[in-house]
């Protein structure tokens, strides 16, 4: 009887979401699964003609989807490593003796809580008019100018501004796993005579790993994912130098009306952020050490 009861209650609290789950995510990601198998322009009006696996052909030969996939994998290689070097940086520097830890805990997480779109047009401010007016002020203008208008910087901004937002929310992780540690093992390894760096190297980061899963998984998928701070600060520009996956498939979709070839980079995308994120998950989890 006491079963029952408590499947009744998991019933009345996981149906709604997962009937909400069911009617947002799996019912839309069906329907479009079968409209990248047609070529269609989105107007209930015109015809949609199956074209079986074209679409997904000709992906292969479509040289602006390919530059954007190359500068995807780029830019989330280079925001993988810099979000988790920063990250952990701040975290190892906030659980050590600051006297200002907390302040700085919240200072370190307040770019996470700026929407992205807001964020984008901030940083597009201060590349356009700081930088330029830093640059011409210290003499430094090789340096300090607007990235966003250079093809050689703008993807480089992109980064930069990517790691100043999730490098907070990543160091959160990261401090809930350093002080998950056993204290023993730090105050052994220090009676042992063990320096900083032979205690960061042989404790402090095997004991990381599920924390190193965790953040690694975020930032992948935030990475490939990434839409908002994309359009609002490059616009995938200049000169599509900065198109990333999502907003290329937005464009194909909304800008240029192409349905179901937009529909087919989308099964795409999903395939190769499935693939790659549980490939990472799977690796990292079997370095993981059990305390």
């Amino acid at each position: 009887m006491a079963n029952r009861k408590n499947i009744g209650w998991y019933l009345l609290f996981t149906l709604p979401l997962l009937i909400i789950f069911t009617i947002i995510v799996i019912i839309p990601f069906i329907i479009g699964i079968y409209y990248a198998f047609f070529e269609w322009d989105g107007i209930n009006a015109n015809p949609k003609v199956f074209v079986g696996m074209e679409n997904f052909l000709t992906l292969f030969s479509d040289e602006r989807f390919l530059k954007s996939t190359w500068l995807t994998v780029l830019f989330t290689v280079l925001s993988v490593i810099s979000v988790n070097v920063v990250g952990l940086a701040f975290a190892l520097l906030v659980t050590s003796k600051l006297k200002l830890a907390n302040l700085a805990r919240t200072m370190f997480f307040m770019p996470y809580l700026i929407g992205g779109l807001i964020l984008g047009y901030i940083w597009q401010f201060v590349f356009l008019d700081v930088f330029t007016f830093v640059g011409e002020a210290v003499g430094l203008e090789s340096i300090f100018f607007n990235w966003l208008l250079n093809e050689n910087f703008a993807l480089f901004a992109l980064v930069f501004v990517f790691t100043w937002q999730m490098a907070g929310y990543v160091m959160i992780v990261y401090i809930a796993g350093i002080q998950g540690i056993p204290g023993e093992l730090i105050e052994a390894s220090k009676v042992d005579g063990a320096s900083k760096w032979q205690r960061l190297m042989r404790i402090t980061f095997p004991l990381l790993m599920p924390a190193f899963t965790i953040s690694l998984f975020l930032t992948l998928s935030y990475g490939f994912k990434i839409y908002d701070v994309n359009l609002s600060l490059t616009g995938g520009g200049p000169a599509n130098a900065t198109e990333l996956f999502a907003m290329n498939i937005y464009n194909e979709i909304f800008g240029y009306g192409n349905y179901g070839y937009g529909q087919a980079k989308a099964i795409l995308f999903f395939v190769i952020i499935a693939a790659i994120t549980l490939t990472q998950v799977y690796l990292t989890k079997k370095r993981e050490v059990d305390m």
